[in-house]
């Protein structure tokens, strides 16, 4: 009776929560194979969830696996830090280099990361103790549409709340297609739409500057704030390494197989942090919320910004890149570029999109690290 009982413990354990759980991760699957919504991160976080949930499940705890990858790759900031020397590694900053004014972009569209630690904080005048000031900045980093971020500063102030900060934080950059077109549409006109931007702007861009960019940056940033060295330092090293041109064969290994890798793993073991009891709670259900309205916050301020610089500019921009601020790389600028071809289809604005997009990069780095900074 007693081995019967061993195996039928995980029905006998099984709860309507565990059930919502293994529905959520099957919705998160779905999205990830059906939609193609983020699916290298959305599929691996879904199945994780799913292997969480299901009672006594010997993939998490002291010796399961999840836990293991968990402690090595998350606690000590591992992944996160990995996963940017992989994204570096893809981005090409000509497009900013040569049109500097987009970096403003990447800044103004933080502006929900604080919106959204504001709206996080303010929930305490309703449900008084709900969020601590560390725990609410820790979900206004969702509104940095950066992942690894969120999981970073996430980890160090909100750990108990990383499964919803994290899933949110993805899921809702799986749905920019969703989220931006509608808010930019509502704040432009159509006239704004179609303005025309020089593609090439008539630079180029040389090798020195391309391999000093990252140097300085890091340099910079880090003097300003030496808590984003991990993170800022991190990213421009996997730039560094694209731009050098003798590491052909390391940036494509960042790019691919480390890339590839450790995304895989940080799915997975995100995953495993939406354990039903922690997940399924009224504080989940309010970072998830907050998080889609600093998204939308993020892309309302970066096209707001956008117009008031044009006020000065006797070259305009097309306002719509303003939105291209957030960190959503290079999802937002494609959206935007077929945003453009919509009312003209000889409008090319990817590159200057694109531009703003990798600003957004780096904006969300430097205000996550302010935020940990300040109350570090």
């Amino acid at each position: 009776m007693d081995k019967l009982d061993k195996l039928l413990m995980g029905l006998s354990g099984f709860t309507w929560q565990h059930g919502v759980m293994l529905l959520i991760g099957f919705i998160l699957i779905y999205l990830a194979i059906k939609k193609e919504y983020e699916p290298m991160l959305l599929l691996p976080i879904g199945f994780g969830a799913i292997m969480t949930n299901i009672p006594f499940s010997a993939a998490i705890g002291e010796h399961g696996f999840l836990t293991v990858l968990y402690n090595a790759g998350i606690v000590n900031e591992l992944f996160p830090i990995l996963i940017f020397v992989s994204i570096g590694a893809m981005i090409d900053f000509s497009p900013l280099l040569k049109q500097p004014v987009t970096l403003f972009f990447g800044a103004a569209a933080q502006f929900g990361i604080f919106a959204a630690m504001l709206m996080a904080a303010g929930a305490n005048l309703i449900w008084p103790g709900i969020f601590s000031l560390q725990e609410a900045a820790a979900i206004g980093i969702i509104g940095a549409a950066d992942g690894p971020t969120s999981i970073f500063v996430g980890n160090l102030f909100a750990p108990k709340y990383m499964g919803a900060i994290t899933v949110a934080a993805y899921s809702y950059m799986a749905l920019v297609p969703m989220i931006q077109p509608p808010v930019i549409k509502a704040l432009t006109t159509k006239k704004e739409r179609q303005i025309r931007m020089d593609v090439d702007y008539g630079v180029e861009i040389s090798k020195p500057v391309k391999i000093l960019f990252p140097i300085v940056v890091t340099v910079v940033a880090g003097v300003l704030a030496p808590i984003s060295v991990p993170l800022i330092g991190s990213l421009m090293f996997g730039n560094l390494i694209r731009e050098c041109g003798v590491l052909e064969r390391l940036s494509q290994t960042a790019q691919n197989e480390l890339g590839n890798l450790v995304t895989l793993l940080l799915g997975i073991t995100i995953g495993s942090t939406m354990v039903a009891e922690q997940f399924l709670t009224l504080n989940t259900f309010l970072i998830l919320a907050i998080g889609l309205m600093a998204f939308v916050f993020d892309t309302a301020f970066g096209v707001l910004f956008a117009k008031f610089v044009n006020l000065f500019l006797k070259n305009k921009v097309n306002p719509m890149i303003g939105g291209c601020g957030i960190s959503a790389f290079p999802m937002s600028a494609r959206i935007v570029q077929k945003m453009a071809q919509k009312e003209d289809p000889s409008n090319f604005i990817l590159m200057p999109a694109v531009g703003a997009n990798v600003a957004g990069q780096i904006g969300s780095i430097v205000a996550g690290a302010i935020i940990l900074a300040l109350l570090g």
